[in-house]
């Protein structure tokens, strides 16, 4: 179980002086973990990107040749300081993934280590911006999504877990946690049945699915609907990515306070550690490869979605 953590991680982010730093202590109780914090100031204030190596058994990092997950907790702002005083429930995301890094730590200091490495990252802001949006309110972010992606989405991720709140919509009305189809290189695939199945011994119910669009795995700022940041990791990164999305039965706001249920969030922790542990371990598959490149080979490359260094489609939406 992962509540102590969740318990432990939600103290120190639910605070208007919660920092990057304050996240590395609080990591640094559990044991040794490579912690790099990079501020970075935008348009809109400042914000603490995180990233936070664990180690495998037979990792990259040690030479070794097992695929490394990568955990992004995604959001604007833990805070809607001074417009809202408390955390608000857009903070989550960063909520999910630090108390599973915590817990992570913790196994790997008692010698449950992991076979891959696991790669967790995300941004601590006590008071970021919120911006309109139908039907509930956004949070904004102090930096732009190039930004965010270019800090927390990195190359040696071989999948990706997106961790966001997504209580602001009418279309995956559940509590608790719904993951994503599987996304890469702008092809929206099948769900990994794999994942549907730690979903559910993580839940103990049937696995929820959240409705993806193209709309969503195109970039932010294009003046298209997206439903949230949620897939936006897909648009940095070749390799597969799935969202964990922390969900409400009614549609509740990403600046509003009171909302996180803690419930929701340690069953959304176990989800991201069991998926670490079976990842790494080579046990499960994101997608079907082979299936992947014969609809490629049938209909040809989405790819024109994914950032190109070439021909930076952040240029376009920005």
């Amino acid at each position: 179980m992962s509540w102590s953590h969740v318990v432990a991680a939600f103290d120190a982010l639910d605070t208007p002086h919660a920092s990057g730093d304050g996240v590395a202590a609080l990591l640094a109780g559990y044991g040794t973990a490579d912690v790099t914090i990079t501020p970075v100031r935008g348009d809109d204030g400042e914000t603490d990107f995180v990233k936070v190596l664990i180690a495998g058994t037979h990792g990259k990092t040690v030479g070794g040749d097992a695929p490394t997950l990568g955990v992004v907790g995604r959001l604007g702002g833990l805070g809607a300081r001074p417009a809202r005083t408390g955390f608000v429930s857009d903070g989550d995301g960063a909520l999910t993934v630090v108390a599973a890094a915590a817990k992570l730590i913790d196994m790997a200091s008692r010698g449950d280590r992991l076979r891959g490495d696991v790669l967790i990252t995300t941004q601590i802001d006590p008071d970021a911006p919120t911006a309109p949006h139908e039907p509930v309110p956004f949070m904004g972010s102090s930096v732009a999504m190039s930004v965010a992606n270019e800090h927390e989405v990195l190359e040696a991720m071989d999948a990706v877990l997106s961790v966001d709140t997504t209580k602001g919509n009418r279309i995956c009305n559940h509590s608790g946690f719904a993951i994503t189809p599987t996304i890469k290189n702008g092809w929206i695939l099948r769900v990994s049945e794999d994942l549907l199945d730690i979903v559910e011994r993580t839940s103990g119910l049937l696995p929820v699915v959240m409705p993806i669009t193209m709309q969503d795995i195109t970039p932010y700022g294009n003046g298209i609907y997206h439903v949230n940041s949620l897939v936006q990791p897909a648009i940095a990164t070749s390799a597969p990515v799935v969202g964990v999305a922390i969900t409400t039965v009614s549609a509740v706001a990403g600046s509003a306070t009171g909302a996180t249920n803690l419930h929701s969030v340690e069953s959304a922790v176990r989800f991201v550690i069991e998926a670490a542990k079976d990842f790494t371990a080579g046990r499960i598959s994101f997608l079907d490869d082979e299936e992947y490149q014969r609809i490629v080979g049938l209909y040809g490359s989405m790819s024109i979605l994914v950032r190109d260094k070439a021909h930076d489609l952040y240029a376009i939406a920005e």
